[in-house]
């Protein structure tokens, strides 16, 4: 074999199967996957020589200080969503000590996966994000802080995935696949309110076929003259406003929509408080509060597939729906 010494973390995760099953069916590359549990890998690890599973917790990858300066690229998926002092621990702290172990004169190439939820409409840092967000956004913002002022920088590439979707039945479902059915059984309710508000979404798959376009073809476009790293990509389909996406919905459940009512954020308030009236429990955090307000979570220079020529496996809303059965 031939190829590079790749360095990964969070192959279990929804994303991580994707791109760890696809570098290793596509690519000779030599892959040093980092988990805490082999057992939670739903892909074929030893269906080619050249895949090397190291057991351990990103806590401890102070242990892996004679590896990590031999990697020639790193692949940062892991992520942490639990309390808070794991997810600042792991999204932060030792996501900090890994790029550090890295020997920037080797490792020519770093992706980290971010979140689109710490940018605004142009692509910069959105400070509501670093001051309102949840546990886990707060934590992407201020590691994208901290990963600016490394030596490594210029060849780390960023990745803020928008909306995600996916899972099969040998990959782990993202939190927005698995709730998908929930969502739906709302559309009787939603398809009659019309809402000021927009997003992008995008598969795991997709992902996977970008980071390993990446890899092979690492020539990202230009980047503006303040960006310290080698490129940033927010990835996604092209925008779906909220009404387009419940029409979507309709039509592919065979549902009508006779007439439909703006709803405002006094009127979402309102009917939010009667919900609760009724028995339905609803949370409302500080950030969701602003998400409200914000509404329309877009971004410019959408990177999917397709702005490299290749196919899309997920682009519309009616795809979501088949992919995940509905």
């Amino acid at each position: 074999m031939t190829g590079k010494r790749i360095f990964m973390t969070g192959a279990s995760g929804c994303i991580g199967h994707y791109v760890a099953e696809a570098l290793i069916r596509q690519t000779d590359h030599y892959l040093y996957l980092l988990v805490r549990n082999p057992d939670k890998l739903q892909f074929d690890y030893e269906s080619r020589p050249g895949v090397t599973i190291l057991q351990s917790d990103l806590r401890n990858i102070q242990q892996f200080g004679d590896i990590l300066p031999t990697m020639d690229i790193a692949v940062l998926a892991a992520t942490a969503w639990g309390g808070p002092q794991e997810v600042f621990d792991i999204n932060i702290a030792k996501t900090i000590q890994l790029v550090k172990l890295l020997d920037p004169n080797v490792c020519k190439r770093v992706f980290y996966f971010s979140t689109a939820s710490i940018l605004d409409r142009d692509n910069q840092l959105l400070k509501e994000a670093g001051q309102l967000g949840t546990d886990y956004i707060r934590s992407k913002y201020e590691c994208y802080k901290q990963l600016e002022k490394l030596a490594i920088a210029p060849q780390m590439t960023v990745l803020f995935p928008t909306l995600v979707f996916g899972g099969e039945e040998n990959k782990p479902h993202s939190h927005l696949s698995a709730g998908l059915p929930d969502i739906v059984k709302w559309i009787d309710l939603a398809r009659f309110f019309q809402i000021d508000a927009s997003f992008h979404f995008i598969h795991a798959r997709d992902i996977a076929r970008v980071v390993c376009h990446l890899i092979e073809y690492p020539s990202p476009p230009a980047q503006p003259a303040d960006n310290v790293f080698a490129g940033q990509f927010v990835l996604g389909n092209e925008k779906v406003t909220v009404n387009q996406a419940v029409r979507e919905i309709c039509s592919y459940l065979h549902k009508s929509i006779y007439f439909r009512f703006p709803l405002s954020v006094g009127l979402a308030d309102w009917l939010i408080g009667l919900l609760r009236m009724l028995g339905v429990q609803i949370y409302l955090a500080t950030w969701d509060k602003f998400c409200m307000r914000y509404r329309h979570f877009t971004y410019k220079d959408i990177v999917n597939p397709t702005t490299f020529g290749l196919p899309t496996y997920c682009a519309t809303i009616a795809d979501l729906l088949k992919l995940s059965r509905i």
